[in-house]
């Protein structure tokens, strides 16, 4: 089996595929000659979003270093504020 292969394939081979991430190997998944899903071993797919989260982490942190002296505001604040559980700004 190819490391690429269509919708309809996917389903005749789902086992193979699943086989095939858990020994390391993924499978792209294609739509009318288009990628739209990959197969991994959930070991890749957690490593993948940590690296996400590592990303966004010090995107972040850069965001807030060049923003020094603006108004900065919790998760929990923002969260409050979405569901109108506080009135008040959140200046930190």
């Amino acid at each position: 089996m190819d490391d690429t292969v269509t919708v309809r394939e996917a389903r005749a081979h789902l086992a193979e595929i699943i086989d095939r991430s858990v020994s390391g190997g993924s499978t792209v998944i294609t739509r009318d000659g288009k990628p739209v899903a990959a197969v991994v071993s959930m070991d890749d797919y957690n490593a993948l979003e940590d690296a996400i989260d590592e990303y966004f982490a010090r995107q972040a942190e850069e965001t807030a270093r060049t923003e020094e002296g603006q108004a900065h505001y919790t998760m929990s604040q923002v969260v409050a504020d979405i569901f109108g559980e506080n009135d008040q700004g959140h200046a930190a």
